[in-house]
């Protein structure tokens, strides 16, 4: 597959708008915010910036080469490819009709519902190489091995402690023992499927950050804020970086709650990166 980047270094994109305007934006490997008034264009960049690392991923091009006025510039510069991923917050119905006739879970209805389906097998498939490790390590008769065994699935489990404390007003709570995503709420069963657009949106977030398994890749989002409540707002990023310390953050917001919990620095205004 060749050599993985660590993170996303610049984004180009030429004569995005009319009258020949180019976007130039230099990332940093931890957060990038781009602000700016509705209408400025702030999803548009998001979205071709997705469209070029899709292109890199489909091997139509390689990272720094142009296509469709796109380029994507990893790091480092021998990079071949970069791990990301991407999330749609906005909660519509799901219109692809040919993909619902297929799915035999029923439960699935709207956008956020379909990339938690998703990700639940996503999630058995890390709890396996989670697994797989943990048996690897205390079977190698290595001491210190067997400890850092103990620190394998310690990621999953500040993934679940997160999930309590954010659903804490309503009682729910992550099912522990399940293998699968669920909840408990005052003794009963809920799937992530019955949860609210603000929880949905909330538990794709952070699980897609979990099963990245502290590797190194970029999460791009468009407008995270939508639906969460203004704490949950707050304490996003850093919950995402606790999480993954190595993911590279990249998303479009115009709240201002998103950024107060020490994050204004990292804030680009899309005027500022458009020559």
């Amino acid at each position: 597959m060749g050599k993985q980047a660590e993170y996303i270094s610049r984004i180009e994109i030429n004569s995005l708008w009319r009258g020949g305007r180019h976007i130039v934006w230099d990332l940093s490997p931890d957060v990038n915010i781009l602000s700016g008034i509705n209408g400025v264009g702030k999803s548009t960049i998001i979205n071709h910036s997705v469209r070029g690392l899709d292109n890199i991923d489909n091997g139509e091009i390689r990272p720094g080469e142009v296509l469709h006025g796109i380029k994507i510039k990893l790091y480092p510069d021998d990079a071949e490819s970069i791990k990301y991923d991407v999330i749609r917050s906005f909660d519509r119905p799901l219109l692809h009709s040919d993909l619902l006739e297929k799915l035999a879970d029923s439960r699935v209805k709207t956008e956020l519902d379909w990339q938690i389906y998703k990700l639940q097998k996503r999630f058995l498939d890390y709890q396996v190489n989670i697994g797989n490790k943990i048996i690897e390590l205390l079977t190698s008769g290595n001491s210190e091995d067997a400890v850092q065994a103990t620190q394998v699935s310690r990621p999953k489990q500040m993934f679940q402690d997160m999930m309590d404390r954010l659903f804490d007003d309503t009682h729910k709570k992550i099912d522990r023992r399940s293998n699968e995503i669920q909840f408990l709420q005052n003794g009963e069963v809920l799937t992530p499927y019955q949860l609210s657009s603000g929880e949905k949106q909330m538990l794709v977030i952070l699980l897609t950050v979990l099963i990245e398994d502290c590797e190194p890749y970029a999460l791009i989002m468009d407008e995270p804020e939508v639906s969460l409540h203004i704490e949950w707002q707050q304490s996003l990023i850093s919950l995402i970086r606790t999480l993954n310390p190595n993911a590279q953050v990249i998303l479009s917001t115009h709240s201002p709650a998103l950024i107060m919990d020490g994050w204004t620095d990292k804030v680009t205004e899309v005027d500022d990166i458009t020559l």
